[in-house]
């Protein structure tokens, strides 16, 4: 294993004798990689790159405390610093999508907050940085300066630790489409599926989404419809088995999955016709006459 920053990762990728690169991190590095790789079709380059992930709530989503539980496991986990969280919330419009950011709102208030050896233990921890925290809280002033409305507001606690936060951005005429790698969850209302699926797919990238309903129908729709890699049921978006593929379309990566996938393509295939000894046919190809003593 070898650590460092932007040096480090460059050096490595352009060393000699390297036969492929698999990477996990921001699209703006993957780009980088994918134009550094051009040209060399001998290499292989996997990317996996993140994304602007949604999670969208159907109007028939059954249990309430069961449907905000997945909303803050998806949202929060890992202080939402996992490249599968829930970035964006689509709730149905009216008392339905009211009732859920209600509930939402009031639970995630709860939400434990702290360090690693704090007891009783907390839910999350802090950012990996002080950068990355101020980060998070200058996006989320970003995006209230653009119209959004505070639901609740990320605070800095002490440190790189943040509390998470729920910013309704509906109003947002041009809603950036970015990946905020943090405990901030965007809320956007929708008029029925249509719409709904619209504004998820509304994004550059495709690395996971899900759907919180229990109408067979919907589901259904919503996979043929869905534009990710990792689409989910009535479960968290975070988390993953190594038996399935991980990785998505469009800025999430460029379509080679990682986990149990990837030995495909880190290997190559080999075709080949064997035969116990070679033997003369009975008939020749045209144009080869038979040859005579």
């Amino acid at each position: 294993m070898v650590q460092g920053g932007r040096n480090t990762g460059e050096a490595l990728a352009q060393a000699r004798g390297i036969d492929g690169l698999l990477f996990t991190g921001s699209a703006n590095t993957g780009h980088i990689l994918h134009r550094q790789f051009a040209g060399q079709p001998d290499k292989m380059l996997a990317l996996e790159m993140g994304g602007n992930n949604p999670l969208v709530v159907s109007d028939q989503f059954g249990d309430l405390e069961a449907t905000v539980y997945t909303i803050i496991q998806s949202a929060y986990l890992s202080a939402g610093q996992r490249c599968t969280c829930a970035r964006r919330l689509l709730l149905p419009e009216g008392e339905v999508g009211d009732t859920i950011l209600s509930r939402l709102a009031s639970w995630t208030k709860t939400v434990r907050v702290g360090g690693q050896f704090d007891e009783p233990a907390p839910f999350m921890g802090a950012q990996i940085s002080m950068a990355a925290a101020e980060g998070i809280l200058a996006t989320q002033q970003k995006l209230i300066d653009l119209g959004a409305n505070p639901v609740i507001e990320c605070e800095h606690l002490h440190d790189a630790v943040i509390s998470p936060g729920i910013l309704d951005v509906s109003g947002i005429q041009e809603l950036p489409d970015e990946e905020y790698f943090g405990p901030l969850l965007q809320v956007q209302r929708y008029h029925d599926m249509d719409d709904a699926m619209t504004k998820a797919n509304d994004t550059r990238y495709g690395l996971s989404a899900g759907l919180i309903s229990e109408d067979d129908g919907e589901w259904q729709y919503f996979l043929d419809h869905i534009r990710a890699g990792i689409v989910n049921r009535n479960r968290q978006l975070t988390g993953a088995s190594g038996d399935a593929p991980f990785g998505g379309p469009g800025a999430s990566g460029n379509l080679r999955p990682s986990a149990y996938y990837a030995a495909d393509y880190c290997a190559y295939p080999m075709a080949s016709m064997e035969g116990d000894q070679v033997v003369l046919p009975e008939t020749f190809a045209p144009g080869i006459p038979t040859q005579k003593d």
